[in-house]
């Protein structure tokens, strides 16, 4: 095994098992950097796993029962990050304008204020990598990304996917 790795390495090539530790590497450096940037504008008690259940909720709203689904999660887990969120003023609770029996959560003026900084953070972490890699390795990672990546890789259920 050392022997593969040790020729892999030689070859130009990291050992199999770096590839996805980079990868990872990256999104927590790109997500960490993103909430420093959060905290300091007003936003340091969100967490990533907030982002997705914001993401989830949408511009729409869901019920607790959608936002499980959505996020991979039981009702009650959602439930509970509902409570978190809204104990925060991230989301708010409403009736249901189609069905006076459900409860639509939605985001707050906060929920969406954390978003829209969230998306021009992410532009802004995305111009530093620019200017680290240049224009044309960072469209092509982005490309070869898309290329590898299966088609349903963006899903908002990753939380519960690193969580088991």
């Amino acid at each position: 095994m050392a022997e593969r790795a040790g020729d892999a390495a030689s070859s130009g090539g990291g050992a199999g098992f770096e590839l996805p530790l980079l990868l990872f590497a990256g999104f927590r450096s790109i997500i960490d950097e993103m909430h420093r940037e959060l905290a300091v504008q007003g936003h340091p008690e969100v967490r990533p796993a907030y982002g997705y259940a914001l993401q989830a909720v949408g511009l729409d709203g869901a019920t607790a029962s959608e936002l499980g689904r959505r996020l991979g999660v039981s009702k009650q887990a959602a439930g509970k990050t509902v409570e978190r969120l809204e104990g925060l003023g991230y989301v708010e609770r409403a009736d249901d304008p189609q069905d006076g029996r459900r409860k639509l959560v939605r985001l707050s003026p906060r929920g969406i204020d954390v978003l829209a900084r969230s998306a021009a953070g992410f532009d802004r972490v995305r111009a530093q990598w620019v200017r680290v890699l240049g224009a044309e390795r960072v469209a092509a990672l982005e490309s070869d990304l898309r290329t590898m990546a299966a088609a349903d890789a963006f899903r908002l259920d990753a939380s519960s996917w690193f969580n088991g």
